[in-house]
């Protein structure tokens, strides 16, 4: 199939016996490159940052609102370079659901919020919605780096995880503004998967308690959870990035310009 042949050679991306932990950290990596001064300045722009020591609420408070602004400011692009660095993605003002989910987490970051990533490999039918008429060329498997953010001072009550917060779950409290709307992701027209998240559930454990009409579990599309990783770049290191090189270089001067449709 011409979509197996767009994937990285020699890539075993199977689950590692006995699961894979992961400490996370605050440090500035080749991706998520918070010391650069672009991606300081967003911070200070944003100007919520979450000292170490103010409540739990105040620091899921601050990410909610790096996302909204990042939803704002980042418009979405089906661009496939997923080890772009955040301060390059902050300068074309445009960017894959991967690439501004880095963005988050440099974010969180510089913030001294630690982070880390679940590798997922999602079967590439979960796109077919977005290229009805290039399915033929959507990867076989997508390898999606999740974030999780480790919030201190979080209890097994507000967040089954704790201390370790996914990004799917960052707009599930009970506190958040107008709660959830739901209706579920459909991965087509407008809305992104990085959008979704203020919007409904994003479940790839199929743990979640879905409305009848809602699609919020997607634990159908998840082929392997490869565990977590301290940095994204690990993950892409140890498994490389949805594409090969090859596939990116052709696919990127069209695709990182794409517009997501709607958008």
């Amino acid at each position: 199939m011409v979509s197996t042949l767009l994937t990285p050679c020699g890539r075993a991306r199977q689950a590692v016996a006995g699961g894979r932990g992961a400490r996370g950290g605050t440090a500035p990596t080749p991706i998520l490159d918070w010391g650069h001064p672009r991606v300081r300045s967003v911070t200070r722009s944003i100007a919520m940052a979450a000292q170490e020591g103010e409540r739990p609420a105040a620091k899921v408070a601050a990410l909610r609102h790096a996302h909204r602004w990042i939803s704002e400011e980042i418009r979405p692009v089906y661009s496939v370079e997923e080890a772009r660095p955040v301060s390059q993605v902050l300068r074309l003002g445009r960017g894959s659901c991967s690439q501004r989910m880095a963005v988050l987490e440099a974010i969180a970051r510089a913030w001294g919020i630690p982070s880390r990533v679940r590798g997922l490999v999602v079967d590439g039918t979960f796109w077919y919605p977005r290229f009805p008429r290039l399915r033929r060329f959507v990867p076989d498997q997508v390898v999606l780096a999740w974030p999780e953010f480790r919030i201190g001072g979080l209890s097994e009550a507000e967040q089954t995880a704790a201390p370790w917060l996914p990004v799917s779950e960052l707009f599930g409290g009970a506190d958040e503004p107008g709660g959830r709307i739901g209706g579920g992701f459909t991965n087509a027209g407008p809305e992104t998967l990085f959008e979704a998240l203020s919007r409904t559930s994003v479940d790839w454990d199929g743990a979640t308690a879905c409305p009848a009409s809602d699609s919020c579990d997607l634990s159908a599309y998840l082929l392997t959870d490869l565990g977590r990783f301290d940095s994204r770049d690990e993950l892409f290191a140890q498994y490389g990035q949805t594409l090969c090189g090859p596939a990116r270089l052709l696919a990127e001067p069209v695709l990182g310009r794409r517009a997501v449709a709607g958008t």
